[in-house]
């Protein structure tokens, strides 16, 4: 797929967006996952670009609502509309296989076509428990680590940093 020419000084502080590359914000509860996925959706919207932020628990509710009432394939086309899509919180709640099927058709539509920034506390290793079947897990991974970037977050939680219960 052609990547889009767009002037660099728009694109400048999210240059994976337009090479359509993926991030996997990976490691412990409260080392700022989340917080650094929302800040680059801001910053994606505060530059024009179609972005999105939703948990993995939602998206699949979403999805399997749309299927139910026979409009699954809008669903999907929208959701491949977006230049970056964060996926929070993958892992924190299991998915069934149903859900798991429907993740991995919003997953494929945007592979080499959009950005997607997933949130998680599982080690590549146990996605097969996340999605209840270990070859949709494989199929995510592959995709998702082809043109990906891990990035680490360690230590302890800032919340328990700054806790009032001590």
């Amino acid at each position: 797929m052609l990547h889009r020419e767009v002037p660099p000084r728009l694109w400048w502080p999210l240059p994976f967006i337009p090479r359509h590359e993926d991030i996997i914000c990976y490691g412990n509860v409260g080392c700022g996952k989340t917080h650094l996925a929302s800040a680059l959706i801001r910053l994606a919207c505060q530059n024009n670009m179609k972005a999105r932020f939703t948990t993995a628990a939602d998206l699949v509710m979403t999805l399997r609502k749309a299927k139910n009432d026979g409009r699954l394939d809008k669903e999907l086309t929208n959701w491949s509309k977006f230049d970056l899509i964060t996926i929070d919180e993958l892992g924190y709640l299991p998915i069934d296989p149903e859900g798991a099927r429907l993740l991995f058709q919003v997953i494929s539509n945007t592979y080499e076509r959009s950005s997607l920034i997933i949130t998680t506390n599982i080690e590549f290793s146990r996605w097969g428990t996340i999605f209840a079947d270990d070859n949709i897990a494989a199929a995510i991974i592959d995709r998702l680590i082809h043109h990906g970037h891990l990035l680490r977050h360690q230590g302890q939680s800032w919340r328990v940093t700054h806790a009032l219960m001590k």
